[in-house]
């Protein structure tokens, strides 16, 4: 069964860091793009960055040089390493598998002192 599931999250202050993680079920990290969205509060969802098939990662201009997408094969899981963190970063952020149009359950992160 191809599920996604989330962990880590929470509250941190501003410059601080904070890294989730997505345990893929059923996915080929190998033949898949996995992806990472964020939905701050009364905002549209929007993307973040995304590690592709090979491994190379694209992401959205406002995380470039704070934000790390990397994954473990072995362990079927993928990474959203956030450093530099703003107020503006406050959000739910979600795993997302493009293929499946599967979405993890969400986590919460504040960014706040």
């Amino acid at each position: 069964q191809v599920q996604l599931v989330e962990s880590g999250g929470g509250l941190v202050q501003p410059g601080g860091s904070l890294r989730l993680s997505c345990r893929a079920s059923g996915i080929d990290f190998n033949t898949n793009v996995m992806a990472w969205y964020r939905q701050a509060p009364g905002k549209q969802r929007e993307f973040v960055g995304d590690i592709t098939e090979i491994g190379t990662n694209y992401y959205t201009d406002s995380v470039k040089g704070r934000f790390t997408i990397s994954r473990d094969i072995d362990r079927h899981t993928v990474y959203l390493q956030m450093n530099s963190l703003k107020s503006e970063d406050t959000a739910v952020y979600y795993c997302n598998s493009p293929r499946y149009t599967l979405w993890g359950q969400g986590m919460q992160v504040t960014v706040s002192s």
